[in-house]
């Protein structure tokens, strides 16, 4: 049974929803705001780099442009920490030759998309946006960018994947009984870049993530194919230090001197490019459902934003695709029932990641500089060298293990780190943990894991 389906939103969730549908034989047309990235130069300063882990490729491969993909990825194998005298410590993200993340670009990957929803039939409409809906008379306003022409058209299924400020989330909210939340952080980001060298090479080390971490701020920087990095600084909005605390060039290279010595002079124009890109807003994003019958369905960001510091907003978003695609096939005559199952069976997962977002960027700005931390990742380790079927880092079980759903993740987590506790206190080493009693408390506490991946 084919249906009409308008998908508002080109960015790669909604594009990703787009061709899977497509592919199953529905008609599809998104409206996307922005020109056509394919065909338009796209201004800096928002693009945090995407990180692409497990999850994100199990939907590319689902859709059959993976393959295309990879040409965009650099390999990321752990955070490169760069503390303030100068040392470098290279902290591994797992212990097996897969257990890396990648570094990619949104225009690049968003491209990919793009192309291959048009050759399944997706009709996408740009320069185009989403003014208003009514809800009870399931009609989009939609307005020409270009034009500034208005129309309203009518629809039988609508998909919003227009971000974290969703104009059609902000309607549903209005619905009786509907639950839902924006948390806007203390913190905001702004995006920088480390040009490749003459030859066009990196700069520094390109296979990892290059943080910069100082307790209530940091630096990071990603790879770029181009043997380029974009780099992103997370700061307090005000405050001291803070974006609003850093108004003059003079402010900032002292900034910079003081707390990234040993970047300063790599990044392009740091005033300039400082005071020309505009400050992000990080946020995250609570709802509850994430449908409305089968006429309204919530993904990506617009039904659970979240901040980025686990980089799985984008790999969540494209797991919400698996989803969908799964939920219309296992129910194709009842859309209404396909909905509901999608917002019942993502939204504890979306929680997940959510909480764990916004605890990772306490680990990532402070905790990888604390010895205690770093003991009990090492012995986290050497758990899962020891017990493979029971212990799995949390990080991996979120970055690698695509069969762990991220509310597993954080259940199984919090019980580990109860255990790490336990295990390392007063100790100051690998070699001076119990196993014997390690061995006890993860018979006791863990569910043996389901086969890991290849």
């Amino acid at each position: 049974m084919k249906r009409d389906v308008v998908v508002v939103g080109a960015g790669p969730g909604g594009t990703l929803a787009a061709l899977l549908l497509a592919r199953l034989g529905h008609r599809v047309t998104i409206y996307e705001r922005r020109p056509d990235l394919r065909t338009t130069v796209q201004s800096a300063g928002r693009s945090i780099n995407l990180a692409l882990a497990n999850r994100g490729l199990k939907a590319l491969r689902l859709a059959g442009v993976e393959p295309a993909v990879e040409k965009l990825l650099t390999v990321m194998r752990g955070r490169m920490v760069h503390h303030l005298g100068g040392d470098l410590d290279l902290q591994a993200y797992g212990q097996r030759p897969h257990e890396v993340i990648y570094s990619v670009s949104r225009p690049g990957l968003n491209a990919v998309l793009l192309d291959a929803a048009e050759a399944a039939g997706v009709h996408v409409v740009f320069n185009t946006r989403c003014s208003d809906v009514n809800v009870a008379k399931s009609e989009l306003e939609l307005v020409d960018d270009v034009s500034g022409a208005v129309r309203r058209i009518a629809f039988r299924h609508c998909i919003a994947s227009d971000g974290a400020g969703s104009v059609i989330r902000a309607q549903l909210m209005k619905q009786p009984s509907y639950v839902g939340s924006e948390q806007i952080q203390a913190h905001g980001y702004k995006e920088l870049s480390i040009l490749a060298d003459s030859e066009g090479r990196h700069r520094m080390d390109p296979n990892a993530l290059h943080i910069w971490p100082r307790g209530g701020y940091m630096l990071i920087a990603l790879p770029n194919v181009d043997g380029s990095f974009t780099v992103t600084l997370f700061l307090a909005n005000a405050g001291e230090p803070s974006f609003r605390s850093l108004r003059t060039p003079l402010d900032v290279r002292e900034f910079f001197e003081q707390q990234f010595p040993d970047v300063i002079d790599k990044i392009h124009d740091l005033e300039d490019s400082f005071f020309a890109n505009p400050t992000g807003l990080l946020g995250t994003v609570r709802c509850n459902p994430w449908n409305l019958a089968d006429r309204i369905l919530l993904l990506g960001d617009a039904a659970h934003a979240i901040v980025p510091f686990y980089g799985q907003g984008m790999n969540c978003a494209l797991e919400d695709c698996i989803e969908l695609d799964r939920c219309v096939t296992e129910h194709v005559l009842d859309w209404n029932l396909a909905f509901r199952k999608f917002s019942e069976i993502r939204k504890p997962n979306a929680d997940a990641i959510a909480d764990m977002a916004q605890q990772n960027y306490i680990e990532m700005r402070d905790s990888v500089r604390d010895p205690d931390f770093l003991l009990r990742q090492a012995v986290g380790f050497e758990l899962q060298r020891r017990w493979p079927d029971r212990f799995c880092p949390r990080y991996s079980m979120v970055m690698f293990r695509d069969d762990l759903s991220y509310a597993e993740a954080l259940r199984r987590g919090e019980i580990q780190e109860e255990i790490l506790l336990s295990l390392t206190k007063d100790k100051s080493s690998v070699s001076s943990v119990d196993y014997q009693r390690a061995a006890q408390m993860l018979a006791k506490r863990l569910t043996p894991l389901p086969l890991a991946n290849a």
